[in-house]
């Protein structure tokens, strides 16, 4: 499962990074694929939850659950902002895309065994 969960957060990545570009040229991301970001990201959650709720997960996938978590919290922030037709803070994208990013090569770092 945990080769299908870095894919998924993979593809969700492609997305961030299109929106981020609409963001970082002052404009807002198309809601669709805001949607299809988010999707991904709750499906890529759910498929790390299960790994860790049935136990034999190692520990930096729990650490990587955490942080994805904390990427989608911010999410949840960078979707108020959308909701009000206003463009993201370009700080906040960052730190989003940051945690993110962290949490997906922690998960690559298992697959990889290193």
């Amino acid at each position: 499962m945990l080769t299908y969960a870095i894919v998924v957060f993979a593809i969700a990545a492609v997305g961030g990074v299109f929106m981020a570009t609409k963001v970082f040229s002052g404009q807002l991301a198309p809601w669709p694929l805001s949607i299809v970001h988010a999707l991904l990201g709750a499906t890529g959650l759910i498929m790390l939850i299960m790994m860790v709720l049935e136990g034999g997960a190692a520990g930096a996938i729990t650490a990587a659950l955490g942080l994805l978590v904390v990427a989608a919290l911010g999410g949840f922030y960078l979707a108020s902002f959308h909701m009000k037709n206003v463009v993201a803070p370009k700080n906040i994208v960052i730190i989003h895309a940051g945690v993110a990013v962290v949490g997906f090569l922690t998960l690559l770092s298992v697959f990889l065994g290193i």
